[in-house]
């Protein structure tokens, strides 16, 4: 089939890769624009977009897909479909019906769990113990199409979102091949999604990675680890300013602790939870790079009884999770 592929973060680029190794013909990439990045602001492309000019397909970065020159572009290529990963544009509904298979989208969850921007993140931090990845044709509604086929995987405990995606991506490329493998070759036909089981995961903003030390361990190690590498998980250090974190441990038994309250001695950092306390792995003080919260804590020296994270909200959470105990 000839194929236009959209998507642009890195967590795409395997299915792509994948696609141009199989039987199917990737005529055209469609993906973000050039963004600014870094301190220098300088412009950089999608990662699908390197990989795609590295070998030397044709690119479409629209900003809008409501652009009239757009919509021409995408008509005149004439696909039978249109696999999309995590491209992170609507796709109108005059564009929709375009293709002869239409939009073939890999969503990282199995649907109708985790419809959204955001689904391997809200997975980990929600507890689950397994998830997995979708195909399914595109509508109007949000990851609400009926689906081609899914796949499993089990979290681990110490996974986070990268390590989660991670392999999701590189298995889901192979489940997006197969999909368009038995849509040519009339083997498939999409199911409705279920109508129980619907759950939603909005884009995660940093404001959603900020850590309330006033949850159990096991609900902070979860954000932390869903929100790693991206937004970054991060606390208030006395002064204000943010420190941020990396995956941690929960200590059930280490229960001396306040909420937001360090214990540090030569070989480890503790924070104290609403249940438990958690080991700090690598911490990020303002300005510096990521570094072992022991060698953090040798430098910065927090007194006894430091709290992290006391700003008027967590003072109230902690005050309440204080009373709890009581």
């Amino acid at each position: 089939m000839r194929l236009l592929f959209a998507g642009s973060p890195a967590a795409a680029v395997p299915s792509l890769e994948a696609l141009l190794g199989s039987r199917h013909e990737v005529v055209a990439v469609l993906t973000r624009p050039d963004a600014r990045v870094g301190r220098g602001r300088t412009l950089q492309p999608s990662a699908v977009a390197a990989v795609a000019r590295d070998r030397g397909i044709p690119v479409l970065t629209p900003r809008t897909l409501r652009d009239p020159d757009a919509v021409a572009q995408i008509t005149e290529l004439h696909v039978d479909a249109a696999p999309v990963v995590a491209y992170g544009v609507l796709v109108p509904a005059d564009l929709l019906e375009v293709p002869t298979h239409g939009w073939v989208n890999l969503h990282f969850s199995v649907l109708p769990a985790w419809r959204g921007a955001a689904p391997v993140q809200h997975a980990i931090m929600a507890g689950d113990e397994v998830t997995g990845a979708s195909t399914f044709r595109l509508e109007q509604g949000l990851d609400t199409g009926p689906v081609y086929g899914t796949l499993t995987e089990t979290i681990r405990p110490t996974d986070t979102s990268g390590d989660l995606l991670g392999r999701l991506s590189t298995a889901g490329a192979q489940l997006l091949v197969r999909t368009l493998d038995a849509l040519e070759d009339g083997l498939l036909e999409a199911v409705p999604q279920a109508a129980d089981g619907v759950s939603h995961a909005p884009k995660l903003t940093t404001a959603d990675a900020r850590v309330r030390w006033s949850h159990p361990a096991h609900a902070v190690d979860r954000r932390i680890r869903g929100c790693t590498p991206a937004p970054g998980a991060w606390t208030t250090l006395p002064d204000g300013q943010r420190l941020g974190l990396g995956p941690v441990r929960p200590v059930p038994d280490a229960t001396d602790l306040l909420p937001g309250e360090i214990r540090a001695d030569r070989r480890e950092v503790l924070v104290g939870t609403g249940s438990g306390a958690v080991r700090l792995g690598d911490v990020t003080p303002p300005g510096r790079r990521p570094m072992p919260a022991a060698d953090w804590a040798r430098g910065a020296r927090p007194a006894a009884g430091t709290v992290l994270g006391r700003d008027a909200q967590d003072a109230q959470d902690a005050g309440a999770a204080t009373a709890g105990a009581r």
